[in-house]
């Protein structure tokens, strides 16, 4: 499989688009290291055109006070879009998108949590518009909660109108991330009955993702909507891959049909809708 980043070459043949998903651990990796450029080095090997990346510290001490979502987007040469889930003064963690592509950010914004459960991690979500040789494709970055209850709420609240249900959700979308859901979970159960997993339509038995080294859990998934046809899946693993973090990268070639209506493109956005990150940098 490789990355298609150029338009077709024969007017007849569909665009192309491969997408990553990567818990990255804030690039902490089994040997204890913190290490963005190893993360960066995983993701270059898979020649994705856009990634989906959670668990990334932003000016944390614990880390070496660095921005890792620029770290990583920088040796890659794409552009980011970073959504802190947790914010602590100055120090931030959460989730970002990178792509080849342009984008642009849609919105981002928190997911629903348990109430009057302080101790529960927050979780958010983010949203960008990527144009694929002229088509507008909505990529969406999801980090579930470890509570049933919760991932189901969450499912629901990506679905609602607020995301997945927007009136500028319409067209092809990838709604990709870390869910925490395993296949028999009511949420993941919930996003299949609405969306598809590219892992099941590539026709070849779905692999694990999670823990790294003995991968057993299914928790990290590509779900798709609309004309977007799943070219292949591969859970990239290797050892640089097993050590580089406890998940591992989630990898789905794509190809769009093409558009019937290409005057219907999505509207231009003066801004943002909805929450927005804190900090926000397009390379």
């Amino acid at each position: 499989m490789t990355s298609v980043v150029t338009p077709p070459t024969s007017p007849h043949e569909p665009p192309r688009l491969r997408v990553v998903t990567y818990n990255v651990r804030r690039c902490l990796g089994l040997d204890g290291r913190y290490a963005p450029e190893r993360i960066a080095q995983v993701i270059a090997r898979t020649r994705a055109d856009v990634v989906a990346l959670q668990e990334l510290d932003v000016n944390r001490l614990r880390s070496g006070a660095i921005d890792q979502a620029l770290a990583i987007a920088a040796e890659l040469r794409m552009s980011h879009h970073f959504h802190p889930a947790i914010r602590v003064l100055e120090e931030l963690y959460g989730d970002a998108i990178l792509s080849l592509h342009p984008m642009r950010l849609v919105r981002a914004g928190p997911l629903p949590g348990p109430r009057g459960r302080r101790w529960v991690e927050p979780r958010g979500a983010l949203w960008v518009e990527v144009d694929v040789a002229g088509q507008p494709v909505q990529v969406l970055n999801a980090h579930f909660g470890l509570l049933p209850r919760e991932r189901l709420d969450q499912a629901r609240a990506l679905l609602g109108p607020d995301w997945l249900g927007h009136p500028l959700c319409r067209g092809p979308a990838v709604l990709l991330g870390d869910f925490n859901a395993r296949p028999a979970s009511a949420a993941y159960r919930l996003l299949a009955t609405q969306l598809r997993d590219a892992q099941r339509a590539d026709g070849r038995p779905p692999a694990a993702t999670f823990p790294s080294r003995w991968p057993l859990l299914r928790i990290d998934h590509v779900f798709l909507r609309g004309d977007l046809r799943v070219e292949g899946c591969e859970v990239v693993s290797g050892r640089a891959t097993r050590l580089a973090s406890d998940h591992l990268p989630l990898m789905v070639d794509l190809s769009l049909r093409a558009a019937t209506d290409p005057e219907r493109g999505a509207p231009e956005l003066s801004a943002p809708i909805g929450p927005v990150p804190v900090s926000e940098t397009t390379l």
